[in-house]
């Protein structure tokens, strides 16, 4: 027989899984709804840290008989304490569940996806974080499918949640994914299979595991709390689970990260300097010229090798801009996080600087040239241009945070901020985008069409994110052609 142990996000106890629990016994199975420290009334306040939480799940799984079968699932937080009780007790379990969770590793504290961290930790009342109510919820997940009556029971039932639960990091001995897993995805919270399949096609190698045929995906069509919004269809993915179904991901035949996939067009090398974290791929043509810093997207783990400027792509885009007689210049920015906007703009911002003082540079005919994630970091530029800035570029941008990138800080918004005071705009939209990216585009496309901003869009309907590594056609190609071409002509004007 299966046995279940459900574990929940913060501020939330055994009971939010009341339904789920009554369907998945009446189907035969074994199913508890787990109670942490310092939820229902179950004790402890500010010295319940993560290590304690890990400790409920694990006596959980030691009272269940030897001869049933334990599916964790983890909601949200809920994941933490749920891998930490797998990692002790792995001869135990045969199926770890993220119930529209994130993929912590050892040494992740929960808090670092958590939006405005700061203001959480800030918010704490001896060392409890209070619970939300009201649209309060809306910071920790979509609300969407929860009614009057739902909304209410959060309301009533949340209790706080120990700060240490969520500061302290998750400490694991053994590969969470050495065992069969499922991913179950809440779209109304932003996240799908498709985003899935473009983590792994084009994002870091850490995602190839993801593509494991002992990991499967189902979607369910709500938003981040699916015990309450739809218990009948979470019980039923939970079911088919534990029957090992579920959508398995292809993988490249090349087993190559897409991320280190060739540039489309066929470039001739040039000088390149490196100077901190830019590097500059200077052209033959002498005396100052104009430049285009590329803008990487993200969020890149930091341990990623190589980092994006040595990625042949945009070492590609790079070298064509000079063979075109104007620097190329690429950024490392530490956008590693989705609570890293702030910093990664600041080195955006540094690079420019850098770039308008050498003397091989014209400082007044600049561009800069955003790229998947890194589109949010437009909106700096889009809202208050200097003079100096000649043009905007953008390929298949993210031009406002999905659903599930509550994190992001509220300045990167460049879909409310573009206006008929920024730059011109070349924007590369591609045909087959994730609904979810294609969405902020077409909001951008709309607010710029009202605004009277100038924008130039280069179409390319048959092609993907990141295509240039992933679907190098006559099509792709002559598309980067063509967007390049309009830069290099707006900073030769």
């Amino acid at each position: 027989m299966t046995a279940f142990v459900l574990v929940s996000g913060p501020f939330t106890g055994g009971w939010v899984w009341q339904e789920v629990v009554e369907r998945l016994r009446a189907a035969g199975c074994a199913a508890y709804g787990v109670s942490l420290a310092g939820t229902e009334g179950s004790g402890g306040g500010r010295e319940v840290d993560l290590e304690a939480h890990i400790g409920d799940v694990v006596r959980v799984i030691d009272r269940i008989g030897a001869d049933e079968e334990v599916v964790l699932v983890g909601h949200d937080y809920g994941i933490h304490p749920v891998l930490g009780a797998a990692d002790r007790r792995p001869e135990r379990v045969a199926r770890v569940v993220y119930l529209d969770a994130g993929m912590p590793g050892d040494g992740d504290a929960a808090l670092a996806a958590v939006p405005d961290a700061a203001a959480v930790v800030a918010s704490a009342v001896d060392g409890l974080v209070p619970a939300p109510r009201g649209e309060g919820w809306l910071r920790w997940g979509s609300t969407a499918g929860l009614g009057e009556a739902e909304l209410a029971r959060l309301d009533r039932l949340a209790v706080p949640q120990p700060l240490r639960t969520l500061t302290q990091p998750l400490r694991l001995t053994g590969d969470p994914y050495a065992r069969p897993t499922t991913g179950v995805l809440c779209t109304a919270n932003g996240s799908g299979i498709a985003m899935v399949e473009l983590l792994v096609a084009t994002g870091p190698a850490r995602y190839g595991v993801l593509a494991d045929p002992r990991v499967g995906f189902f979607e369910l069509d709500t938003g981040h709390w699916p015990m309450l919004s739809a218990p009948g269809p979470l019980a039923d993915v939970l079911l088919r689970a534990a029957a090992d179904e579920g959508y398995r991901l292809s993988v490249a035949e090349s087993g190559r990260p897409g991320h280190l996939g060739e540039f489309p067009l066929d470039v001739p090398e040039r000088p390149r300097e490196r100077r901190g974290r830019v590097d500059l791929h200077l052209p033959e043509a002498s005396g100052p010229r104009p430049a285009v810093l590329f803008v990487h997207g993200g969020p890149v783990p930091e341990e990623q090798r190589p980092t994006p400027r040595d990625t042949p792509v945009f070492t590609g885009y790079g070298r064509y801009a000079a063979s075109l007689g104007v620097v190329g210049a690429t950024v490392d920015h530490r956008l590693h996080g989705l609570t890293d906007f702030p910093r990664a703009a600041a080195d955006v911002a540094g690079a420019v600087e850098l770039l308008r003082a050498d003397p091989r540079v014209d400082g007044e005919r600049i561009a800069l040239w955003f790229f998947s994630g890194g589109g949010l970091l437009s909106a700096d530029w889009l809202a208050g241009p200097p003079s100096w800035l000649r043009c905007v570029a953008m390929t298949y941008p993210v031009l406002a945070p999905p659903p599930d990138w509550r994190a992001v800080d509220a300045r990167f918004r460049p879909a409310r901020l573009v206006g008929a005071a920024s730059p011109p705009v070349v924007l590369t939209r591609v045909g087959r985008e994730n609904a979810v990216f294609a969405a902020t585009v077409e909001e951008f496309v709309t607010a710029a069409g009202k605004a009277g901003a100038e924008l130039e869009i280069v179409d390319v309907p048959d092609a993907g994110h990141g295509f240039e590594m992933l679907d190098p056609t006559d099509g792709t190609r002559a598309a980067v052609a063509r967007a390049m071409r309009s830069v290099v002509v707006r900073l030769e004007a």
